[in-house]
């Protein structure tokens, strides 16, 4: 059996590894390594209290599907919705703009990482291991050996690469002198927007009382976006209070990304007290800085995955090779897979 390594434990990286047990299970070995503590990626739910009950999204707040991607992937959706991972939004998103007719779309009453681990769960038998930071990656003896840090070095027949590219060109070792000067060319020129999230949860007898679910903000220079988490979802669970998520601006993003949380997460509250007047105090808060949040010039022609050595291979794939959003990884998994089935 080959032993197949996938970095990240996003969407991407779930996606494949679920596609792979599914296609070539009898043929393959999978581990799935991801430097966080937990899967998600950008599809990311914070949780407070022992048992998580109370939730917030803190990346992705709901999945849209296009009538094209909606009839292309009609399989994912519906197992994703037989599942119960998805149902459609009908809370109110006020300023939501609609881009053309026929777009559905669909909120996670567990959680946006709820996707992402319900591939990892149908990857039954893929290793999954978390604080798994990849930083070098050497060819020895026609085998790929990974490093992390905090840990030993292991060897893969194939490896593939999801999270964002930036990341993919500062690893060391014998992959920096492999990829070829077009291919690096074509990384160097993908770019992202950096934004802030902050989440806020509130104790059980607290109230948020506005007349949406979500709602876009255009006339403040930090805040962008504005969700009562619990509300958008239908959720409504005992014991929880309300839990609002707020989404910073690209150029507040972009004017603060080397700040730490610490130092930015008091800003973004002063400017919501001014969009919204007399919030009750949250009884905690969590800010989450995307650095890589979403892409705003993929690789060029958007091919879906990069095959950067073919023996043994190494493949990238990711958003950054396709769009950022539920489908866009969907397509890049289904690249990946035909270049694994290809390959071994």
């Amino acid at each position: 059996m080959s032993r197949v390594l996938i970095v990240g434990a996003g969407l991407t990286g779930s996606l494949c590894a679920c596609l792979l047990r599914r296609e070539m299970a009898s043929r393959v070995h999978i581990v799935v390594w991801d430097k966080a503590r937990g899967a998600g990626g950008r599809m990311s739910t914070s949780r407070i209290t022992n048992d998580g009950t109370c939730t917030a999204d803190l990346g992705a707040q709901y999945i849209t599907a296009t009538t094209y991607y909606a009839q292309k992937h009609q399989s994912f959706y519906e197992e994703l919705l037989a599942c119960c991972i998805l149902k459609p939004l009908t809370a109110p998103v006020e300023g939501m703009s609609i881009k053309e007719e026929g777009i559905r779309n669909f909120v996670t009453p567990q959680g946006v990482s709820s996707i992402v681990k319900h591939y990892l769960r149908e990857s039954a038998g893929a290793e999954v291991f978390f604080n798994h930071h990849v930083t070098q990656i050497l060819l020895k003896g026609g085998k790929w050996e990974v490093c992390r840090k905090a840990g030993g070095a292991e060897q893969f027949d194939a490896v593939v690469l999801t999270m964002p590219v930036p990341q993919i060109l500062q690893l060391q070792g014998d992959i920096d002198s492999l990829i070829d000067r077009s291919q690096r060319q074509k990384l160097e020129a993908v770019s992202y927007s950096s934004r802030y999230a902050l989440g806020l949860f509130y104790k059980a007898d607290k109230q948020i009382d506005v007349p949406w679910a979500a709602k876009y903000i255009t006339n403040n220079p930090c805040i962008r976006f504005i969700s009562i988490d619990n509300k958008k979802r239908n959720l409504e669970l005992p014991g929880c209070g309300p839990s609002m998520v707020v989404h910073t601006s690209v150029p507040f993003g972009m004017q603060h990304l080397e700040k730490t949380v610490e130092e930015v997460e008091p800003l973004i509250l002063k400017e919501l007290q001014e969009v919204l007047p007399g919030l009750p105090e949250p009884l905690t808060t969590k800010c989450q800085k995307w650095r890589y949040s979403q892409v705003t010039q993929p690789v060029t022609g958007s091919p879906g995955q990069m095959t950067l050595i073919s023996r043994p291979l190494l493949v990238c794939g990711g958003d950054g090779f396709t769009h950022s959003n539920l489908d866009g990884c969907i397509e890049s998994a289904l690249k990946v897979l035909e270049v694994l089935k290809c390959s071994l």
